[in-house]
C-alpha cells in the first residue's frame, strides 16, 4: 500500500499538525507512507503559546525525542535566538536547557522539514468521522471528512490539540475556535464518545502580545542569553544568542484591578466548565490563590528577532481586553504598552487517558491512537513526545511489527526516560486537571539527565527503526570516549589523591584538573559535560541504580491475601483503590490509578517485616 498507488488510502493517518501530529507524522515516515491531515497547512508547527522550547522536565523530553530520532530539537536550534540553561547551581538532575525561537521562523521550519519528507503527503481538509473498516481482512479506519472524502488509513492518530469542539473565551464573551481566528474541530469528539471515551473539558490560556516599540525596556531587567549557546542536536544555529529576555513583575495596582474585576473572568464566573492547568494558572488565579504574595514574578520574551511583539510570560488571563489594557499597563516598563493581541482562555475536549494503552492506542478503538493535549496533558513538549510514540506505535501496528497477546510492547518506559514517565502517569493514573511534566514526577531523575538521554535512548530507538546503523554507532562512540577519560581520570594522580577524587571537590572543574596537569582525551563541549557529571556524582548514580535495580526485583512480589487495612502508612486512597482492585502483583499494584510510589514503598516495607520480601529487595536506596 502506498499513497502513490491509491491517494486516498495509507498505513497511516495523522490528524493534526500541531507539536503531537509533526512527531506522530515524522515517526510514522520512517516506516512507509503517511496522511497529515489539517485544515490549513501555513498553520503547521504554530506556537500560540510561549514560542520557547525546554524548561525544567520540558528540555529532558526533548534530548529524549532527539535521541529516538524526532524532529522538535532539530527545528528549535535551527530557529534559535536565545539559549540559556536553568538551574544551574542545583546539579544535573535538574539542569534544563530553554530555547527561545523565533515564532514564525519556527512554523515555516517544520513545515520545510515536512514537505521535504517524500513519505510525507500534507492533505487539506477537517475530519467529520472515523468508521471501522475491514480491508483485505485486517481492521482499519476510514477518515471522513467534511467534504465527503473517504481517507482509508491501518492505523489513525488523532492530534487535535485544543480544537475538539474548542471555545475561546475573551471575558464572559466566547466564540468557536480551536485557538485564535482558527476554526475548532467540530465533529471528531462524535465518533469518539460512539465508540464509548468518556470525554471532559481541559482550558488552558495564552498571555497578551504587546507592541516591543511601547515597552520602556531600561526599567526591566534584562536576563542575557548563555554566552556559550547550547542546543538540543549539538551548536544552535547562527542566531542562538542575538536577543535577551527580561523580566518585570505585577504590582499592587494590578492586583487591585483583577481582584476589581472578577466577575469579569468567565472561570470565576462559571462560564467555563473545563478545568486548567495547576501549575500554569492565569494571573486571575494567582492573585487568588496567592493573595499573601505582593508581587509575582513575569518574563518578557521576543516573538522574534524582527517580530514588533513581546509577550508576558507568566500572564495569561481570560479576563476582557479592556481590562487587559489596564492590567498590561500597571506593569514596570508598560505603562504606555499597546497590545496587539490578547490574552484568552481555550476550552476543549479530551479523553480519559487511563481509556489508553502505554503506546496511546485506544482501549475502545483499536487502531486508533491519540497524542498531546487530547490526552489532558499541557505543553508542546509533553505533545511532541506523545506524537513520537503514537506515531511509532501506529507504523509499527500497520506493518505488523509487533505481536503477541499483550499487543505490543511500550515504546518507551518510566526507567528509562521522562516520556514514558508521563505517559505510565497519565495511562495509569489519569488527571482531573492538564497534566504538565515536572523534574519531581520522575524519582529517578538523576538518572534520566537530559546529558545522557541518547546513551538512554539510542538503542531501544535502532531497535525500533527510528534511527540507522551510523548514527547509533556514533552514540556507542562517544560512551567509549567518555568510558576511556573517566578511567584515565583515576589513574592519575593530582595533589596526592586520584584526579577523579579531585574532582569530585566543590567547585572543581575538569579545566581546573587540566590547568594542574591532568591529561585528557580530545572530547567536545556535550563529552566533557557528561564526564564530569559521571565523576562528580558517581557515588549518588550509583545509589540510583541499586534502587532501581531492587524496585525491578520487587516488581513480581505478591500481594495476594494482603490485608491492606494492616498498613498503616498506605494513603486513604491508596488503600481504597488497592482494596477495590486487588492486584496479584506489586506491579499490578503500582499501575493503578490513585496508588502513589510512596504507597508501593508502604507496601514493601510492611511485606518486609512480615518478612514476606528480603531487606534487599525492599532497600528504597
Amino acid at each position: 500500500m502506498t499513497a502513490k498507488r491509491n491517494p486516498t488510502t495509507w498505513p497511516v493517518l495523522v490528524i493534526g499538525g500541531g507539536h503531537a501530529g509533526i512527531e506522530a507524522a515524522w515517526a510514522a515516515a520512517k516506516f512507509g507512507p503517511v496522511a497529515l491531515l489539517v485544515s490549513n497547512p501555513a498553520t503547521i508547527g504554530r506556537m500560540p503559546c510561549n514560542p520557547a522550547v525546554g524548561g525544567p522536565g520540558k528540555s529532558q523530553m526533548v534530548f529524549e525525542i532527539q535521541a529516538l530520532g524526532g524532529l522538535m530539537g532539530r527545528v528549535a536550534d535551527d530557529t534559535a535566538i536565545h539559549t540559556r540553561v536553568l538551574n544551574v547551581s542545583k546539579g544535573p538532575a535538574v539542569q534544563s536547557l530553554r530555547v527561545q525561537n523565533e515564532r514564525d521562523a519556527y512554523a515555516e521550519r517544520a513545515q520545510e522539514y515536512l514537505l521535504g519528507n517524500a513519505n510525507i503527503q500534507i492533505v487539506r481538509g477537517e475530519a467529520a468521522d472515523l468508521e471501522p473498516s475491514l480491508e483485505h481482512g485486517a481492521q482499519s479506519w476510514v477518515v471522513v471528512t467534511t467534504d465527503g472524502r473517504r481517507l482509508s488509513a491501518r492505523s489513525v492518530v488523532i492530534a487535535a490539540g485544543t480544537f475538539l469542539r474548542g471555545l475561546t473565551w475573551y471575558g464572559r464573551q466566547s466564540r468557536a475556535e480551536g485557538r485564535q481566528g482558527e476554526p475548532p474541530a467540530r465533529f471528531l469528539s462524535a465518533p469518539l464518545e460512539r465508540a464509548g471515551h468518556a470525554l471532559k473539558r481541559y482550558k488552558t490560556g495564552t498571555p497578551p502580545r504587546v507592541r516591543a516599540d511601547a515597552v520602556d525596556f531600561s526599567a526591566l531587567l534584562e536576563l542575557p542569553a548563555d554566552p556559550k549557546p547550547r542546543g538540543f542536536t549539538g551548536t544552535p544555529g547562527p542566531s542562538a544568542a542575538l536577543s535577551p529576555t527580561w523580566q518585570t513583575h505585577t504590582t499592587p495596582e494590578t492586583h487591585r484591578l483583577i481582584r476589581e474585576n472578577l466577575h469579569e473572568s468567565p472561570m470565576f464566573a462559571g462560564d467555563i466548565e473545563g478545568l486548567g492547568p495547576r501549575y500554569c494558572p492565569s494571573i486571575e488565579d494567582k492573585v487568588t490563590r496567592f493573595a499573601h504574595h505582593d508581587r509575582h514574578l513575569l518574563f518578557v520574551e521576543p516573538e522574534g528577532l524582527q517580530t514588533s511583539e513581546v509577550y508576558l510570560q507568566g500572564f495569561s488571563s481570560s479576563l476582557p481586553p479592556n481590562v487587559q489594557d489596564r492590567l498590561v499597563r500597571s506593569l514596570p516598563g508598560f505603562g504606555r504598552s499597546v497590545i496587539h493581541r490578547y490574552a484568552y482562555a481555550v476550552e476543549y475536549d479530551v479523553i480519559d487517558s487511563t481509556e489508553l494503552t502505554l503506546n496511546l492506542e485506544s482501549r475502545l478503538m483499536a487502531g486508533v491512537f491519540t497524542a498531546g493535549q487530547i490526552n489532558g496533558t499541557s505543553g508542546y513538549e509533553e505533545a511532541a513526545a506523545q506524537g513520537l510514540v503514537a506515531g511509532t506505535a501506529a507504523a509499527r501496528r500497520s506493518l505488523e511489527l509487533d505481536t503477541g497477546k499483550s499487543g505490543t510492547a511500550p515504546i518507551v518506559s518510566r526507567e528509562t526516560s521522562y516520556i514514558g514517565v508521563m505517559i505510565e502517569d497519565i495511562v495509569q493514573r489519569g488527571s482531573d486537571e492538564p497534566y504538565r511534566m515536572m523534574t519531581s514526577r520522575a524519582q529517578h531523575r538523576l538518572l534520566l539527565r537530559q546529558d545522557n538521554a541518547d546513551e538512554r535512548l539510542s538503542e531501544r530507538a535502532f531497535e525500533l527503526g527510528l534511527i540507522g546503523g551510523e548514527r547509533r554507532q556514533a552514540v556507542q562512540l562517544k560512551y567509549e570516549r567518555i568510558a576511556q577519560a573517566t578511567s584515565l581520570l583515576g589513574a592519575q594522580r593530582i595533589q596526592g589523591v586520584t584526579a577523579d577524587t579531585w574532582l569530585r571537590r566543590d567547585g572543581a572543574s575538569l579545566a581546573d584538573l587540566e590547568a594542574l596537569g591532568a591529561e585528557l582525551p580530545a572530547l567536545d563541549l556535550a563529552e566533557r559535560e557528561a564526564l564530569e557529571i559521571r565523576v562528580k556524582y558517581a557515588g549518588y548514580i550509583e545509589r540510583s541504580l541499586r534502587q532501581l535495580a531492587s524496585e525491578g526485583r520487587a516488581r513480581g512480589v505478591s500481594l495476594e491475601h494482603l490485608d491492606y487495612s494492616a498498613v498503616p502508612t498506605l494513603s486513604n486512597e491508596a488503600r481504597e483503590k488497592l482494596g477495590r482492585a486487588r492486584p496479584r502483583t506489586l506491579e499490578q499494584a503500582a499501575r493503578l490509578p490513585g496508588v502513589r510510589h510512596g504507597d508501593i514503598a508502604s507496601l514493601l516495607v510492611h511485606l518486609r517485616q512480615r518478612g514476606v520480601v528480603s531487606r534487599e529487595t525492599s532497600n528504597r536506596g
